[in-house]
């Protein structure tokens, strides 16, 4: 029989295990954004290009003022068919959503899901002391899912 001499050890505390996965650490942070006075065919093109659905409005002092996306778009889109006018010439401001709902970058991924289930956007800019830090899609909440264990939810 051997015996140990070292005595009882204590666990190391897994810190990584029991910390929670936060929005900051999933949200996209170089962003695409667009200014109230772009035109509707400038956004579609960036958009197209970029492939993306949507990005934030900010205004010349970088404060965030709405966010425009393809069903935005959408409307100048149907417009400009119905008044027969092929170019998109409307402004992201008459058409960008203005009362933008916001994430903080401290939310819990399992918070932040259940916001966009129960408020049904595909996006939402990150604010932190009123300045844009980022962008949390659904998407990002749908590839931060693997990473999550039982102990973080």
């Amino acid at each position: 029989m051997v015996k140990s001499f070292q005595g009882v050890r204590l666990a190391e505390p897994s810190t990584s295990a029991s910390q929670p996965i936060l929005v900051s650490d999933h949200m996209t942070t170089n962003l695409t954004t667009f200014h109230p006075e772009d035109t509707i065919d400038h956004v579609v093109q960036i958009l197209t290009q970029k492939r993306i659905s949507g990005a934030p409005v900010l205004d010349d002092g970088q404060n965030l003022v709405g966010i425009i996306s393809e069903v935005d778009c959408l409307k100048e889109i149907i417009r400009g068919k119905y008044n027969n006018t092929p170019r998109m010439a409307g402004r992201v401001h008459e058409h960008m959503t203005k009362d933008v709902i916001t994430m903080d970058p401290e939310l819990t991924i399992f918070d932040a899901a259940h916001r966009f289930l129960e408020l049904k956007i595909r996006r939402f800019p990150v604010l932190k002391d009123g300045r844009l830090l980022g962008q949390i899609s659904l998407s990002d909440i749908i590839r931060a899912m693997p990473r999550l264990k039982s102990s973080t939810w």
